[in-house]
């Protein structure tokens, strides 16, 4: 019932990376994005006997949303698994590599403080590019519940954002105050 190395080894070869972005963004870890992915390949593979490519890829990308969600089931809310937010410096004035590199991380930190489930449906929705519909069909849930969840995680990023912003402008605010005293 299993699928043969050929397909397996193809999959891989064509998709492998896609399928890493992929848990990646799911989980905001390198080292356990490689490990989803395995891990999605063997459960998926083990089971399912898909004719098409497309068909077996959706499988594997199925199950990385699944572990991820399992996984935070287990271990209780996704927040405590992560680091708590630390509001970051981050200049948008100039672009550079740096600045770059700093709004994705401070992107990634942002998205790590959602719940498995809110995070799931932004990342199916405006990454994957996915209905409504089908992302209710992906993660087994209504379509209610992936309109909710991706309401409250825009809300969630909206406050979070302000708060970044608000504590950017009164440490900006603050250095130019003090630069104002020492010249005068």
């Amino acid at each position: 019932m299993g699928v043969d190395g050929g397909a397996v080894q193809s999959l891989v070869a064509v998709r492998g990376r896609a399928l890493k972005r992929y848990a990646f963004l799911l989980c905001g870890d390198d080292d356990r994005a490689d490990d989803l992915v395995q891990e999605a390949l063997v459960r998926t593979l083990a089971r399912r006997h898909p004719s098409e490519p497309a068909e077996l890829e959706a499988y594997v990308r199925r199950a990385v949303v699944n572990l991820v969600i399992d996984e935070s089931r287990r271990a209780g809310r996704w927040a405590r698994l992560r680091p708590m937010f630390r509001a970051r410096r981050v200049s948008y004035e100039e672009e550079g590599p740096e600045e770059a590199a700093c709004a994705r991380s401070w992107t990634r930190e942002l998205l790590a403080t959602l719940p498995p489930g809110q995070r799931a449906c932004l990342v199916l929705y405006y990454l994957e590019d996915l209905p409504i519909a089908e992302i209710a069909n992906i993660l087994r849930c209504g379509q209610g519940s992936v309109k909710s969840q991706l309401n409250a995680a825009r809300g969630a990023l909206r406050r979070l954002s302000t708060k970044v912003e608000a504590t950017n402008d009164e440490t900006t605010s603050t250095k130019e105050g003090n630069r104002e005293f020492e010249r005068g």
